[in-house]
């Protein structure tokens, strides 16, 4: 009796049952892109309703550099403007949903015993994004924004931004930074679930090191600031993934010798 329940329990948790064919992950897909389409549209509408005073909070850090006000030359520029914010910010108030959505679908490829780990990143991954959005809005913003305003004076020309330029610099870079600080949740995820070796992750730092400004300087503006501000934090989230990955297979370790 207890062997027959121990073979019911081992074909439940057998690998061959736990695959998908090509058109269930397509339908995986296809949900769940839908249900985070939903929330990042009621996300958006919610921002909508404070748009101006999140375009407040977005020029910080111009304002607090300088008594100019950012200008509008066309048309629509500030009705764009206002919607690119509201589109950002819904996206950032939406992420706890937009993220358990993608995460899940990611999960839906995994064994039983490899999902649990998806599911307990999840906050991780959220924290991390809005973490780095934050980062660039109130440590890197300021610096990159200071050197062009004073570079502007060095060379003697009137530095005049437009709102639609500014929101477009703003909101891109928050974008990246938050993108960029899931790294340590990707490699403890790559690593748990037998992707990747610790010891793999360890010899490629060079690599992984020269990566991080090859990514900086594809994805921020051409200035040696904002690349360096993205590029350190990049590789130093990288060797927290490692940091995470080898006290996460430590405790493993130890409770199996027990």
């Amino acid at each position: 009796m207890g062997e027959t329940k121990k073979k019911k329990r081992k074909k439940k948790l057998d690998p061959i049952d736990t695959t998908m064919s090509l058109g269930d992950h397509l339908e995986e897909l296809r949900a769940r892109l839908i249900l985070a389409i939903i929330g990042l549209v009621i996300g958006t509408i919610i921002s909508l309703c404070f748009g101006t005073k999140i375009i407040k909070f977005i020029e910080y850090p111009y304002t607090s550099l300088t008594p100019e006000k950012l200008i509008v030359i066309g048309v629509a520029d500030s009705f764009i403007a206002y919607m690119k914010i509201s589109l950002i910010a819904g996206l950032i108030l939406s992420s706890p949903w937009v993220f358990y959505q993608l995460w899940m679908f990611v999960a839906a490829g995994l064994y039983p015993n490899e999902r649990r780990y998806v599911r307990v990143t999840v906050p991780f991954s959220v924290s991390l994004f809005v973490a780095g959005a934050l980062f660039f809005l109130f440590v890197v913003a300021p610096i990159s924004l200071r050197f062009f305003l004073t570079f502007g004076d060095l060379i003697g020309v009137k530095t005049s931004w437009t709102l639609q330029k500014y929101v477009s610099f703003m909101t891109m870079l928050m974008l990246v930074f938050g993108i960029g600080f899931q790294t340590p949740i990707a490699i403890f995820i790559l690593t748990r679930t037998g992707l990747v070796s610790i010891a793999a992750l360890r010899r490629s730092r060079k690599y992984v090191f020269l990566g991080a400004f090859v990514v900086a300087a594809v994805a921020t503006p051409p200035d040696v600031i904002s690349q360096i501000t993205l590029a350190v934090p990049l590789y130093a989230l990288f060797e927290l993934g490692i940091v995470l990955s080898y006290m996460s297979a430590r405790k493993k370790k130890a409770k199996t010798s027990e």
